[in-house]
């Protein structure tokens, strides 16, 4: 028993949408003007926004991509939808690493270890370095000179 899919095979001469040259050396342009545009962001000290900066044409070039190229635009729903999942998921990934990054322990450059800024305790996970003893540690303080 075989089953025959039709809605596979075209009519000869019928691709369904066929999309010209010319847009796709547009889109091609854009791609390279967003690539200077990446380039010249990355000389320009914008603070902590260089990163979000960064992400954001990066998100522009592959959305770009995804669209026109990988024909997401006029293609079935599914694959779009899959597709901005898989975005979805990647920017919440991102998220929490930066949360977790961001709420580590700086180096205490007296001590050597890592400690959390606002109450000079040890970090979580953070082995002391030097031969402290308890109490040091906790409090974070240097060891006394000899």
């Amino acid at each position: 028993m075989t089953i025959e899919r039709t809605d596979l095979q075209h009519p000869a001469g019928d691709h369904g949408l066929v999309a010209t040259a010319r847009f796709y050396w547009v889109i091609f342009g854009t791609l390279v003007l967003l690539t200077v545009l990446t380039v010249s962001a990355s000389y320009a000290d914008f603070g902590q926004a260089n990163i979000v900066i960064a992400i954001l044409i990066a998100t522009i070039k592959a959305s770009l991509v995804a669209l026109f190229f990988m024909h997401l635009w006029r293609g079935s729903a599914f694959h779009t939808v899959t597709f901005l999942g898989a975005f979805l998921f990647l920017a919440l990934f991102m998220l929490l690493t930066h949360d977790d990054v961001r709420t580590r322990g700086d180096m205490d450059p007296t001590y050597g270890g890592t400690v959390i800024p606002r109450t000079g305790q040890v970090a979580p996970g953070g082995a002391p370095v030097t031969s402290a003893t308890a109490d040091m540690v906790e409090t974070a303080r240097p060891a006394p000179l000899r």
